[in-house]
């Protein structure tokens, strides 16, 4: 069992009780899923294949290839092109991936002073961008250039005071002020 998971259990849900001055445990906000969205691009058959291999070693699971719904003339883009790839990570794997993201991951990051306060949608998700995929440390060497990923949170909250909370209590490195 990874060890944020156990932590969540033992240390984060009651310090989020009192904190959200909740009764049932029930109604303490968790993080239900973990979506990774990388977009791809116009790029050739290989450097797709070795994204989404990065993908895969970096999450410990297939990634779904995301095609081009409809063409576009101005992109040279065509319909069914692959153009991007995602993974949603639940139960140990999504616990793992987040302990590995926010001990080792960020920060390997440059000149990394936090992450910003307004990735949050409203409705309890944060949304995280990455300029570049290599800071994972699964990734040795990066073999189709330097690609961005898109990383959401998903929770259990109905707003965002009680998610950032929640990512605060798990060790998220918000910057300054919200």
């Amino acid at each position: 069992m990874a060890r944020l998971k156990e932590e969540y259990r033992s240390r984060i849900v009651p310090e989020l009780e009192q904190k959200l001055g909740t009764t049932n445990r029930m109604l303490v906000p968790r993080l239900m899923k973990v979506v990774l969205n990388m977009a791809f691009g116009i790029v050739s058959k290989d450097e797709q294949k070795a994204l989404a291999e990065d993908l895969q070693a970096i999450t410990g699971q297939k990634p779904m290839l995301c095609k081009a719904k409809k063409s576009i003339s101005n992109f040279k883009l065509r319909e069914g092109m692959v153009i991007g790839a995602k993974v949603t990570l639940r139960g140990d794997r999504m616990w793992e991936f987040a302990e590995r993201l926010i001990s080792v991951a960020l920060p390997r990051i440059r000149d990394f002073r936090g992450i910003s306060n307004r990735g949050f949608d409203g409705r309890g998700n944060y949304t995280l961008g990455i300029k570049d995929h290599s800071i994972f440390p699964e990734i040795v060497e990066v073999s189709a250039g330097h690609s961005g990923m898109d990383i959401t949170f998903v929770t259990s909250s109905n707003d965002n005071k009680a998610a950032k909370a929640l990512l605060e209590a798990m060790g998220m490195p918000f910057a300054g002020r919200s």
